[in-house]
């Protein structure tokens, strides 16, 4: 009967390409409930099928065994997966047995030059060459250093040795747009004939040795690049990797699970591999080995004993620190100012501790991100003309009516008092300007960032935000303009791909959100390697007391714990600990800004 030659169990991609869709027929379906329970709970979606994260069932492979039916049909891609994924994993294993990052490697650092071949013609550090040993000695990696180290070229390294012994003719990078100069750059002076080279369009260059591609794009590229890359041997490159954390279940991540399977090699890079968490790290790790990745670091780190499981894992990842970047240590300090009275009955009112005062604020909510910004000026809440409108300070301020509603005090809270975040700054970045040294100015919000841009006016302020229409004409000018003191801008804008440390040493957050690895970021703009040994780096951090500036600290404090921890690195444990600073208030005072401000005519 047609039946009877019907396999018994189909296994194969979904069309996402992250899940594995097994069906049976009828005459098994009570075996195959049993099966799919197994393998994942919760995943089977009607009586003779089921639907699996690829992660979990790569995890469960073994239970395959259990079932006893002829005729199992495996999908041909899904086939080479898991046969690739079985040697990666042994690959792992045996690198997880050593005894630690000091173990030999498999690949001696003085062989590197022989293994590059004679197309390699750029320089390479020691602490470069011992990484990219390490990562040739795995059959996928991650390079976990911190920004300066030379991820780039060392990722080029590892494909130039690829590509000498024939396992590569090509290479794809997923990185941000402000990462293509750079890949740009060392592609062409690291070979002596430089890589051709496209940044992908609408479809990717059928002849392109190397194709950059950004995260933005990927959901809507998959099918192309998975093409661009079964057509030649490839390895693939996630550059800040730390984008697709979340994993299968955000668009950058599902679409780079996808992708990883049809490139002979993985690699990861990101100085900022768990900026919230070992979740993070498990996605991170799912796409460098899946199936193995996300049990080795559950495993690791589930005993609490963070020192034991950065040695565990260790093995797999390698990592060049500032310390051994030589560059000059600095210690941010965290700076407290207290609201004033106004101030702090309205942002009490909106915690939901109403004053007497007639009129409730419950309608702006109590949202996390609404409390941020009030804690820097309540007033921000208010949409003004435009989303870039800057608030309007009085000077002199007016004094407030009791019989003022607190909506009312917040509509026309600055009129009446000065944000003390926006005191400090502008104390600060006049202190640094008269000893002529540039600031960086940090703020989330961006009418905040337009607020301080006018109050900063005297010191020729470039910023850069959603809505500079030419970031490149105001980072030049900070850097080349002798009397543009500050630039102003957000992390999120900001925080990666831009080199600042030639010209400015000092930076100053008037407020931070709970996003780790965007701080960490941030702080490399201005301290990476190229730093002259006497330097002194003097960060910032304001914070209101009494407000979610505290609950954002110590959230910080304990991200970038557990982060220092996972990866053995003093550094990035010490930033967690900010040290608090007494401010120094000489050289102006509470007249000197209220004259400052009366000069810029900034009177509503």
């Amino acid at each position: 009967m047609p039946e009877a030659t019907e396999p018994s169990l189909r296994i194969g991609f979904d069309v996402t390409r992250t899940r594995v869709v097994l069906r049976t027929r009828a005459e098994f379906q009570g075996d195959f409930a049993q099966l799919a329970t197994r393998i994942a709970a919760g995943g089977q979606r009607g009586l003779l099928s089921a639907e699996i994260d690829l992660d979990d069932f790569l995890v469960g492979l073994s239970e395959l065994g259990s079932w006893t039916h002829d005729g199992v049909v495996w999908e041909e891609a899904l086939a080479e997966l898991v046969n690739s994924v079985l040697d990666d994993a042994a690959t792992a294993e045996r690198s997880l047995s050593q005894s630690g990052p000091e173990a030999e490697e498999a690949v001696a650092p003085e062989d590197l030059d022989v293994l590059l071949g004679s197309g390699w013609v750029a320089d390479l550090t020691a602490f470069q060459r011992r990484d990219i040993a390490r990562l040739l000695a795995l059959r996928h990696g991650a390079n976990f250093s911190v920004p300066g180290a030379g991820k780039t070229r060392v990722a080029l390294a590892v494909f130039a040795a690829m590509r000498e012994r024939g396992e590569a003719q090509r290479l794809l990078v997923v990185c941000p747009k402000s990462a293509y100069e750079a890949w740009q750059y060392e592609s062409s002076n690291c070979f002596k004939e430089p890589l051709r080279t496209d940044v992908m369009a609408s479809a990717p260059d059928p002849g392109a040795e190397l194709l950059l591609v950004n995260y933005e794009r990927l959901g809507r590229s998959v099918a192309s690049l998975a093409s661009w890359l079964r057509s030649a041997p490839a390895m693939l490159v996630l550059d800040e990797a730390h984008r697709m954390k979340l994993g299968a279940q955000g668009t950058y991540g599902s679409a780079c699970l996808a992708l990883g399977p049809l490139a002979r090699r993985r690699l990861i890079l990101t100085g900022t591999p768990a900026p919230n968490g070992a979740r993070d790290l498990e996605s991170l790790l799912s796409f460098v080995w899946p199936g193995h990745g996300k049990r080795v670091v559950a495993d690791a780190v589930g005993g609490g004993d963070l020192a034991y499981a950065s040695s565990v894992l260790r093995p797999l990842f390698t990592r060049t620190t500032k310390r051994e970047l030589g560059l000059p240590p600095f210690e941010p300090k965290i700076r407290y100012v207290d609201l004033p009275p106004l101030h702090r009955e309205i942002y009490e009112a909106l915690k939901g501790n109403p004053s007497a005062r007639s009129g409730s604020l419950d309608s702006l909510g109590k949202a996390m991100l609404r409390m941020l910004m009030a804690s820097t000026s309540p007033a921000l809440l208010l949409e003004g003309t435009t989303r870039y409108e800057p608030l309007s300070y009085q000077v002199p301020p007016l004094e407030a009516s009791p019989d003022d509603s607190l909506y009312t005090l917040l509509r026309n809270l600055p009129r009446h008092e000065l944000s003390p975040k926006y005191a400090e700054a502008v104390r600060i970045v006049a202190e640094n300007a008269s000893a002529g040294r540039k600031t960086l100015v940090w703020t989330t919000f961006v009418r905040s960032l337009t607020t301080l841009e006018q109050l900063l006016a005297p010191h020729r302020p470039a910023a850069v935000y959603g809505g500079t229409e030419d970031r490149e004409e105001q980072i030049r000018r900070f850097r080349e303009d002798p009397d543009c003191m500050v630039l102003i801008s957000n992390p999120a804008t900001l925080g990666e791909g831009i080199s600042l440390h030639q010209v400015c040493h000092d930076a100053l957050y008037v407020d931070r959100d709970f996003m780790a690895g965007r701080f960490l970021q941030s702080l490399d703009r201005i301290h990476r390697l190229g730093l002259a040994p006497d330097t002194e780096t003097r960060v910032t951090v304001l914070a209101a007391r009494g407000t979610v500036d505290e609950i954002v600290a110590m959230r910080l404090e304990s991200k970038l714990e557990f982060m220092g921890r996972i990866l053995d690195d003093p550094s990035v444990l010490q930033l967690g600990d900010l040290q608090e600073d007494e401010p120094n208030t000489v050289g102006m005072d509470a007249e000197d800004i209220r004259a400052l401000l009366a000069h810029l005519g900034t009177s509503s």
